[in-house]
């Protein structure tokens, strides 16, 4: 399950369903991601780059964390997404190496 919370802001369907896209792609990925929770936020500064986006995976037996900022959500979740993705593969294979 995805939990996505938009702080002090509506996050639009167009930019959940893109979240969900990307995060369902990592949960197929591992079938030990039970879940991921979301927090977008925007903060408040002078540079351009200030839509934040934290994800923390929901994974057995490991805390997977990330957290990216950028011009836009969908280019700071993607950046978020390549780090939890090798978070995640690097967590599999030390399960394998087990």
């Amino acid at each position: 399950m995805i939990n996505i919370q938009s702080i002090g802001f509506v996050a639009d369907v167009k930019l959940e369903n893109f979240i969900e896209n990307k995060l369902g792609k990592i949960m197929k990925l591992n079938s030990d991601v039970a879940g991921a929770e979301v927090f977008l936020r925007v903060e408040k500064s002078d540079i351009t780059e200030n839509k934040v986006v934290e994800i923390n995976l929901d994974i057995k037996g490991a805390d997977v964390f990330a957290k990216k900022q950028s011009k836009t959500f969908e280019e700071a979740t993607d950046l978020a997404v390549d780090a939890l993705r090798k978070q995640v593969v690097k967590h599999k294979e030390k399960l394998r190496a087990k």
